[in-house]
């Protein structure tokens, strides 16, 4: 391992001792339990860090100097216990430990990333949907990102679910935004009902809109894009945005490249989000998977920005 590697997982494992102890104040130990949380969840980001089951998991043979627990659960343990409500609290705390949230002022982005998996794959909960350049079957992450590249918000669902509707969830979860905050997003996002959800955290969208073609411009002096429904007055406002200082909003707009770079560096390093492996089916385990690595994500971000532990 690297000397970023290896802070990576000191900075992941910190976060974990932490998290664990406030969940026992919080809930108190599990009745009957063996194994403490923190081995849970150290065996388990083990293995994620690693891209490998949990089987192999619980293997000493497969633990070195780095993090070498004393003793270690059965596969059969670890897996009931990854899976209980509990471990997914848990999961949630050192998300926030890491990843922090989302700010109240400045610029934010929301955007996707596809998870496929085999057209053969007999995964009740990965759908068919659209991708750049077609239709695919598996799932889809769905993140808000902030524009230090930071992805305190996020959302798997199958492939089949629209922008709009992950989008919708995310929002619910966003703090009040000050009269500064804007958001940007590309044309799956051009949906008024999303223009309104962020009005109502005091928050603007700037979404390309779909179609967008200068011989439309009279359409939309009318307040309205041609190929949609009568808008809002909040989306109407965008539009005229678009129309009447198209240099200036396609300068912000361009700033979305962030979020590119944010999905780019979440998959760009070895223990990175990358395609789903074999035994990562179903939603629960597919989000179990993709939070534990966007939990790794933001512990690489810190050791590469030498930021200190939260306390």
């Amino acid at each position: 391992m690297s000397q970023l590697d290896q802070d990576t997982w000191k900075r992941t494992f910190s976060a974990i001792q932490r998290q664990a102890r406030r969940l026992v104040r919080k809930r108190g130990r599990l009745k009957k339990a063996r194994y403490s949380d923190m081995l849970a969840a150290g065996m388990y980001f083990w293995s994620v860090l690693h891209d490998r089951p949990m089987k192999w998991a619980a293997d000493k043979d497969h633990y070195g100097r780095l993090y070498r627990p004393r003793r270690l659960m059965s596969r059969s343990q670890l897996g009931r216990r990854v899976s209980s409500p509990r471990f997914q609290e848990l999961l949630t705390m050192i998300h926030h430990d890491l990843a922090g949230g989302v700010e109240s002022c400045g610029l934010s982005y929301l955007d996707g990333k596809p998870l496929t998996v085999g057209v053969a794959s007999r995964d009740p909960d990965a759908k068919r949907g659209h991708v750049m350049g077609g239709f695919a079957k598996g799932y889809k992450v769905h993140i808000c990102s902030t524009s230090d590249r930071r992805i305190p918000l996020w959302s798997v669902q199958s492939l089949n679910c629209g922008e709009t509707l992950a989008a919708e969830a995310l929002i619910a979860h966003m703090p009040m935004f000050s009269s500064q905050a804007l958001v940007l997003g590309d044309g799956a996002y051009d949906s008024q009902r999303l223009y309104n959800a962020l009005a109502l955290k005091n928050a603007a969208l700037l979404a390309r809109p779909r179609g967008l073609n200068l011989t439309h411009m009279d359409a939309w002096q009318k307040g309205r894009h041609p190929k949609s429904k009568e808008s809002g007055p909040v989306r109407t406002e965008a539009m005229a945005a678009w129309k009447n200082l198209p240099g200036p909003a396609a300068w912000i707009y361009r700033q979305r490249i962030h979020v590119e770079g944010t999905l780019s560096n979440l998959c760009s390093f070895g223990g990175g989000l990358g395609p789903l492996p074999p035994w990562v089916r179903g939603l629960p385990r597919v989000r179990r998977w993709v939070g534990a690595k966007i939990i790794l994500y933001h512990a690489r971000f810190h050791a590469r920005h030498g930021q200190t532990d939260a306390q």
